[in-house]
């Protein structure tokens, strides 16, 4: 398959010199004590990074940090390559995953404001292969399945929020397994389409609105936004987020021109250890564009993309969203009958279109503030956007699976340094 304009033209841009690049996209630098943050408890983020990194629990990390709309902390630790020791820099290129899907969900919140669609339309007004979707009911006792009629239809609201029915496709439940039989996943996907098609001939794995299942509705949203702009997905967000934003090093998969400025993946070994991981599966989404992932980037990109969420839709006088549609976004939308995306945990964190919302940052069990949002992607890269503190970050390194323990170390480090 041929590279899309966009990706050549992120190529092209990339290749002029990441030092040239990484200046455009950086923000404005300011002192932590000028946005009320401590350099001294700044110096205990750096002990903690450099502890993980040397007990051999990750390889390399990156940190950026902005207040008021000011860069106050940006760093590499540790390195993209052991078996080279070549250092890690904040220039670095990494897999962003499902970070992929805050950027999908806002191409189409932008398609929402011009009035291309409504929250509550019925999906099969634009994917008419959903119409007669059936519902897995279980197996009887041959295993085959049992298949039943949707109570509702599902909308358009629900591809946001993960209440659409659908399956991710990587479980052991039975609905996944028949995803993989039937060619859904990522890997063998060819395309947006041939994945709704795909979808449309396997049971939801549960009622529309009843459950919060993480799965592939995001790839739902970026099929719309082809519909309704009438541009490839890859396209559309070249011209309406990339560019605008300055976001110079935000790809598709793993361009062979820049590999040599991706972090390697690091997996943990039997012995606890870190081993690499052997080939690069990514790379297939250089030139597949899908929603539930594919992007890569670097942090100071994506540091602007989320400044931008933090700034009610703004950046440098380039407007992405209005402020009524960020706020939109950011709020909880699981309905009464699913308290939060953490099962039978304690009620810390929501979902709302197309990023997670802490609702009780009590129950969330570390740092930070109700209200925040943000997600994170399977290689260990975590953003987060909190209007509260007026705070925004951004976390990378690369390790599967996505290391919480990592995030929650770095995020308290990053919230004791307020002292404003």
């Amino acid at each position: 398959m041929q590279h899309t304009i966009a990706t050549a033209l992120l190529i092209v841009s990339a290749l002029l010199g990441s030092t040239v690049a990484m200046a455009q996209s950086r923000l404005p630098p300011a002192t932590p004590e000028s946005v009320g943050m401590s350099t001294a408890r700044l110096a205990v983020l750096d002990a903690g990074i450099q502890a993980e990194i040397a007990q051999g629990r990750v390889a390399g990390v990156v940190v950026a940090v902005a207040r008021h709309g000011k860069l106050v902390y940006e760093k590499a630790y540790g390195f993209a390559d052991l078996d080279t020791r070549e250092a890690l820099r904040v220039d670095h290129l990494f897999r962003l995953y499902s970070m992929t899907k805050a950027v999908a969900s806002v191409a189409l919140l932008r398609l929402y404001e011009q009035g291309k669609f409504q929250l509550d339309d019925p999906l099969e007004r634009y994917i008419p292969e959903f119409r007669d979707l059936k519902v897995y009911a279980g197996q009887d006792a041959n295993g085959k399945p049992l298949l039943e009629d949707m109570k509702r239809k599902p909308t358009v609201l629900d591809a946001f929020r993960h209440t659409l029915g659908l399956a991710s496709g990587v479980g052991q439940h039975p609905v996944d397994l028949l995803y993989r039989e039937h060619g859904l996943s990522m890997g063998a996907l060819d395309s947006l389409s041939d994945e709704m098609h795909k979808l449309a001939g396997v049971p939801l794995r549960y009622q529309p609105g009843e459950q919060w299942v993480y799965g592939l509705g995001h790839d739902v949203q970026a099929y719309l936004v082809e519909l309704f702009s009438g541009m490839p997905y890859a396209d559309y967000l070249q011209r309406e987020i990339f560019t605008p934003l300055g976001m110079h090093d935000t790809v598709f998969g793993v361009p062979p021109a820049l590999a040599p400025r991706f972090a390697r993946v690091y997996a943990s070994n039997p012995d606890g250890g870190l081993q690499a991981q052997q080939g690069d599966a990514y790379a297939r989404y250089t030139d597949h564009a899908f929603a539930t992932l594919s992007l890569s980037g670097s942090t100071g990109d994506y540091l602007r993309f989320a400044q931008m969420l933090l700034n009610k839709g703004e950046l440098d006088g380039v407007r992405i969203l209005g402020r009524k549609t960020v706020e939109l976004m950011a709020r909880n939308w699981l309905p009464a009958s699913i308290p939060s995306i953490n099962g039978a945990g304690p009620a810390a964190q929501g979902w709302g279109l197309g990023v997670s919302v802490i609702i009780d940052d009590l129950a969330y069990g570390h740092l930070g503030s109700a209200g925040a949002f943000g997600w994170s992607g399977a290689a260990s890269t975590f953003f987060t956007v909190d209007p509260a503190e007026d705070l925004t970050y951004v976390i990378m390194a690369q390790k599967m699976p996505t290391d919480a323990g990592l995030r929650n170390t770095v995020e308290n480090l990053i919230y004791q340094a307020l002292v404003e």
